[in-house]
């Protein structure tokens, strides 16, 4: 039988600590709330206290169920009252040595069997139960900001955890609303590790000069379909968060290269440009608000003024496509607008040569293609062409076969059908120097092959991982279920071209990847369970 909770105590009242209180008491869980600092206990209870009475106003619960959500709170001043207590949540500051100590109290007052859980987003679970007289009662339980509309939380067991505080705390989870999710205690645990790849793939795409930041914010916002670009993010959550955690992640895995941080946001750090909360940091803010017309903080380039409304009639463009069924829908995009198709094997000497490839700079794919490269722009397939374009000229390409390229693609234009609208669709482009691979194909193949890399280290299921992480951090697609929808075979091409062509160890394929993308099967697959 699985221990059913029917009260918890919250050791530190600030947002976490809150925020999971309101989810336990609206599930009808008694909830001691405690702090050490004077008198905060109280001000947390009286915030909640206030938000739940504007939910109450908007019709989110009757007065009836207000009243009884508050009923299930109360304030302790002494950490003792704690002693009767099913489980005990810690949400105090993120310091190993700190959490130990509270640990260490919390036994000599509870009984035997008392689950002592901790909210950290960072430290080792089995470290905070090293000194600990039962560390397999010790268990995380992750839960993420704000707690009452994030419904997932990863349940951690350290190295001595019992199983069965694993189950305790699985239910719990589905008791107030949430869904949990087990992972192993390893350096950021699913979601905060499986975010890796997002914001550090963006900046070296940044530091090697593919274009500025706002460029690479619009094609992974509008083109990808991420809810905010990583510089966005990374302003929000604040340069001083984020780039310790980088920091972190790398060093705890020995500088494994996927996770390599990058020197700008230490620059940014020690500069304390940090972000939203300071009015600077990759954007200006003025009352919290982004300001238009921004000042890049790097020497990127901004776009070229090419112009959009060149008369396209007298354009010839010839195709080469990695995918057959990228050829056929560039082809469709110009044939609606009565585009000259050049079908001859060789490009004609004036004829536009658009080229869809995956995973390698315009240079090498126009000497794969055996074409000249000064006619030659290569196009990112692997976004939606209804929401944004990428054009991607070679550093030799004439400036007027860039200019057709961008007339045929680029902002505002009016050429080839809106899918979903049936009409003529305008749309933005953006022109990037370059690079092995496009902006959105190395940041969507890193952020793929990350989750399959932890699905193959074995520290969350597959399905975990995918729900963790896009119900976490806010994907469009979990990781692992993205795979498949783009296609392992066209993930894993990227990777080896760009591991091929740059040597980087952070772009080696991982072997759950390889072998699934090999065998054309889904992601989600699992090794066989046999007996020997």
């Amino acid at each position: 039988m699985i221990m059913t909770v029917k009260s918890l105590a919250i050791i530190g009242t600030g947002i976490m600590g809150m925020g999971i209180a309101q989810i336990a008491a609206q599930a009808g869980i008694q909830v001691l709330l405690f702090d050490a600092k004077a008198g905060a206990a109280e001000q947390g209870r009286q915030s909640l206290e206030t938000t739940l009475k504007k939910l109450t106003a908007k019709g989110k619960f009757t007065d009836e169920q207000l009243h009884s959500i508050l009923a299930n709170l109360t304030v302790i001043n002494e950490l003792p009252l704690i002693a009767e207590a099913d489980l005990v949540i810690e949400a105090i500051i993120e310091n190993l040595e700190i959490k130990q100590q509270l640990f260490g109290q919390l036994e000599s007052i509870v009984a035997a069997d008392t689950i002592l859980a901790t909210n950290t987003s960072s430290l080792s679970v089995t470290a905070i139960a090293s000194d600990c007289e039962h560390p397999e009662r010790v268990i995380g339980f992750h839960f993420f900001n704000p707690v009452a509309l994030m419904k997932i939380v990863e349940v951690i067991p350290g190295i001595s955890t019992q199983s069965s505080a694993v189950d305790v705390l699985m239910a719990l989870a589905k008791r107030m609303g949430h869904l949990g999710v087990v992972a192993k205690d390893t350096p950021g645990f699913i979601v905060n590790h499986g975010g890796r790849a997002y914001g550090t793939e963006a900046l070296k795409i940044l530091g090697e000069g593919v274009t500025n930041f706002e460029e690479i914010d619009r094609i992974l916002r509008d083109g990808v379909g991420f809810r905010m670009g990583p510089f966005e993010l990374l302003d929000l959550t604040g340069i001083d968060v984020s780039h310790p955690v980088m920091e972190s992640v790398y060093n705890q895995f020995y500088h494994e290269p996927r996770y390599r941080p990058h020197p700008l946001t230490r620059q940014m750090l020690v500069g304390k440009k940090l972000g939203r909360k300071v009015g600077e940091g990759f954007y200006h803010y003025t009352d919290n608000k982004k300001q238009d017309g921004q000042k890049e903080t790097s020497n990127t380039n901004q776009q070229p003024p090419y112009k959009t409304d060149s008369d396209t009639s007298n354009i010839s463009v010839w195709i080469g496509a990695d995918l057959a069924e990228d050829k056929k829908q560039l082809v469709d995009y110009l044939n609606a607008s009565d585009i000259t198709i050049d079908d001859n094997d060789t490009p004609q000497p004036d004829s536009l040569v658009l080229l869809a490839i995956y995973g390698e700079d315009t240079t090498n794919a126009a000497i794969r293609y055996q074409v000249n490269s000064k006619q030659a722009v290569a196009i990112d397939m692997l976004t939606d062409l209804s929401k944004h374009r990428t054009l991607m000229p070679s550093i030799v390409t004439q400036d007027n076969f860039v200019a057709q390229a961008y007339a045929l693609f680029g902002r505002n234009n009016k050429l080839g059908k809106s899918s979903d609208e049936g009409s003529n669709a305008a749309v933005d482009a953006t022109l990037i120097t370059e690079s092995t691979g496009f902006v959105a194909q190395r940041v969507v193949a890193m952020v793929i092959n990350l989750g399959c890399d932890i699905a193959m280290q074995g520290i969350a299921s597959p399905e975990d991982i995918d729900n963790a992480v896009k119900l976490g951090l806010g994907y469009p697609y979990g990781p692992i279920s993205w795979g498949n929808e783009l296609g392992a075979k066209r993930i894993l091409l990227i990777l080896e071209r760009i591991y091929g062509l740059t040597g980087d160890p952070r772009y080696r394929p991982s072997p759950w990847l390889q072998r699934r993308a090999k065998l054309d099967i889904s992601l989600f697959t699992q090794q066989s369970k046999y007996s020997g």
